[in-house]
């Protein structure tokens, strides 16, 4: 067992607002790295956390301070940051402090921010990257932020900050016209998104978004690779917690999403290469068949995922929360709704009526457990 000491450690701490950010500050100044615990987990799920990133030091709710039989970090890591595991397994990502600035000057030169007059909420999971990623640019560039325990959406609506970023979910919970610039992640943006609203692609390994509205930060490179989206920059992160890299040895991430680029450099991602869906040898894209049903007014939200079918290989089905339960959209509404702008292939073959549908902390929708129904 360890205590604190000269070597690197790497400190877990339960990501709750303020609180954590003055752990995460008292690691940083001591030369530690520090893994966000979210709050809400389980404890089962918290144990397999900490078993699979291997901290070495670990801060209760209490605020005390235990040794733990990990292993350290190098010099320069400055978080771990476990991915979502929307498509399996968490794996942790370890972020320099040469990446979180890098990303911080990136993004700040794309929205303009001015430190003496701009200040970020901060009202995202700080255990992701896309809430904490807030916090670390505020702290790199020397902008304002205020940190919130949770999303409230009154307490959003009362904030004097000037830049928040926001999933869709929360983006129809709030007053979008306060602000001056919304960083929109977490999946697709709604259909209805306001201008001032900027849609961001990113992964938990590029420390945050690195393509706005489509276009690259500065200093990001695209390339597209047998139809996949391959990133590289210097906000990357420098390996796995477990020592892997998915790096090539010149530096590019390959994301998983299939995508292409215009002439013009401008980058279009149609989803997750395992969501596409393959229906009588036609390939539909979940993600813009939902942009779609979520555009219909009967409409909630909706999820859309393939299933075994015996005639087609696979069927296109809608998931859908209906705007009112009394009165939900049919299957040929919709079908006919989706083939006014897409091809006939497209139009779900099935629909699902549900409550709810199950996501991440982000709002990510988990159509892995929607195909298991």
């Amino acid at each position: 067992m360890r205590t604190l000491g000269s070597v690197p450690d790497l400190v877990a701490a339960p990501a709750r607002g303020r609180w954590f950010v003055e752990r995460m500050l008292e690691a940083w100044e001591a030369g530690h790295a520090v893994l966000p615990v979210d709050p809400r987990l389980p404890d089962d799920a918290r144990e397999l956390l900490l078993k699979t990133m291997r901290p070495t030091v670990v801060i209760g709710d209490d605020g005390t301070r235990h040794a733990a039989d990990g292993d350290e970090v190098e010099d320069g890591d400055a978080i771990v940051v476990a991915t979502s595991g929307t498509t399996g397994e968490p794996k942790g990502v370890v972020l320099t402090h040469d990446a979180l600035a890098a990303s911080a000057r990136a993004t700040s030169t794309a929205l303009g921010v001015d430190p003496a007059a701009d200040r970020w909420l901060a009202c995202l999971p700080l255990a992701h990257v896309g809430g904490l990623s807030v916090v670390t640019r505020a702290l790199v560039t020397g902008t304002g932020v205020d940190v919130l325990d949770e999303f409230d959406a009154d307490a959003v609506d009362r904030s004097d900050a000037t830049l928040v970023s926001l999933v869709g979910t929360a983006l129809r919970r709030v007053d979008v016209s306060r602000w001056r610039r919304i960083l929109l992640g977490g999946g697709a943006p709604p259909p209805d998104r306001p201008a001032h609203a900027v849609a961001t692609y990113g992964l938990t390994e590029t420390g945050s978004g690195v393509v706005y509205d489509g276009w690259p930060l500065e200093g990001v490179e695209l390339r597209i690779v047998a139809g996949e989206v391959q990133i590289r920059g210097p906000m990357l992160l420098r390996t796995y917690r477990d020592g892997t890299s998915p790096l090539t040895a010149d530096g590019w991430l390959a994301t998983g999403d299939e995508g292409e680029l215009a002439a013009d450099g401008k980058l279009s991602v149609r989803g997750r290469r395992g969501d596409m869906i393959i229906t009588g040898g036609e390939n539909v894209w979940p993600e813009a068949v939902e942009r779609r049903l979520e555009a219909h007014p009967a409409v909630e939200r909706a999820a859309v995922i393939g299933r075994p079918d015996s005639e087609w290989g696979q069927r296109v089905v809608a998931v859908v929360v209906p705007t009112d339960a009394s009165s939900p959209p049919s299957l040929d509404a919709l079908r006919d709704w989706v083939r006014e702008t897409q091809p006939t292939w497209s139009a779900p073959k099935q629909l699902d009526l549900v409550e709810s549908l199950p996501t991440t902390s982000l709002g990510k929708v988990r159509r892995d457990r929607l195909r298991d129904r």
